[in-house]
Parts: structure tokens; C-alpha cells; sequence
């Protein structure tokens, strides 16, 4: 009876330890992006390359995201504002040269998925939901990785994180919104 139980045991730790996987995110196809009103006429947009981190999987769907994001390698296309984005005004590279979001609880939708979390930006840590879609396909590479991708997505408001700066303009309003719109597209490689 004992060998049974020994067996039945065995047989559950290794299904548990099987249905779990962690894909690691490819930098090289991933990006966060970003949105901010400017002026109240537009939207400025912009990107940062530099993303890493993983999502682990039970059973073929997401249970953990842990994502962190290189500062210094936001890109807006003009070189004096991104030199402007990453000084004390705004993001403070200097003294912090990552943002990061580590998931809490992820609740399945209709469309994909809740991920709710840690966000820290500026070394100020809040909750925060993302939506994400996608991460339920596996596709083959040439070179025989198996890859997932997905979309990521949510709204924050700069100043929870100690991002403030502004000035006002002629005939009122100031320079820049407080609303930030996030997307993150990445890909992530299943670990070998």
C-alpha cells in the first residue's frame, strides 16, 4: 500500500511540475510604448526598447508576469526631449534606471486576461491592472523555439509616481497631460 501511495504521489509531483513553464520575454521583439497628451492638441508618442523578464505558465495559462524596463532606453525620436524625459523633471534615470511590474493575481476574461500588480516607476511602487490579450498560441520559429506573444495594456496617472513636471500655457491648460497610456507588445521564448 505504501509503494501506491510512494507511486500515486510521484505520479502528481511530476504532472504538477510538468503543466508549469516559464517563457522568458525576447527583448529583441518586445517594447513598451507609450502615449501623452501634449498641449492638450496632441498625443506624443514613444518607446522603450530595453524589456526583460518572464511569465511562467500551469496548464497553459499565464500565473506570473514579472517584467522590468531599462529607462535610459526610452526613444521618442527627438534626442533633447528624451535627454529632458530621463533627468529628475521626469523619470530620474540616473537614480532609477528600471521600472517594474511583478504580477499579484491574474484573472481569466473573455478576451484574454486581468493582470493585476506591482508597478514601480520612479521608485514609487502602486497597484495596477493591466489587460492583456493574446499569450495563448504557440508558434514554432525557424529555428524550433516555440514563441507566445501578447499585448498589454493600461492608463496611469504620472503623478502617483512622483512624475510632476509641467508648465502652463497661453490661454490655459499646461504643457502636458497626466494620463499616460502604456502598451507593452512582446514575444516570449519558452525556457529550455
Amino acid at each position: 500500500m505504501k509503494r501506491i501511495i510512494l507511486a500515486l504521489f510521484m505520479m502528481l509531483l511530476f504532472a504538477t511540475s510538468a503543466s508549469a513553464e516559464t517563457w522568458k520575454i525576447d527583448p529583441d521583439h518586445s517594447a513598451a510604448h507609450f502615449a501623452i497628451e501634449h498641449m492638450m492638441i496632441a498625443k506624443v508618442r514613444g518607446d522603450f526598447h530595453g524589456i526583460a523578464g518572464k511569465v511562467d505558465f500551469k496548464d497553459g495559462v499565464p500565473v506570473k508576469f514579472d517584467v522590468t524596463i531599462d529607462v535610459n532606453s526610452i526613444d521618442t525620436g527627438v534626442d533633447k526631449r528624451d535627454t529632458h524625459l530621463k533627468s529628475a523633471d521626469f523619470l530620474d534615470a540616473e537614480s532609477y534606471p528600471e521600472m517594474s511590474f511583478v504580477s499579484k493575481k491574474i484573472i481569466p476574461v473573455a478576451n484574454g486576461f486581468r493582470v493585476i500588480g506591482t508597478l514601480t516607476i520612479k521608485g514609487v511602487s502602486h497597484d495596477a491592472e493591466f489587460s492583456v490579450a493574446g499569450l495563448k498560441d504557440i508558434r514554432k520559429d525557424p529555428w524550433g523555439n516555440d514563441r507566445k506573444g501578447g499585448k498589454a495594456e493600461l492608463t496611469i496617472d504620472r503623478r502617483e509616481f512622483n512624475i510632476d513636471w509641467n508648465a502652463p500655457i497661453d490661454g490655459g491648460g499646461f504643457m502636458i497631460g497626466n494620463d499616460v497610456e502604456i502598451i507593452v507588445d512582446l514575444e516570449a521564448l519558452k525556457d529550455k
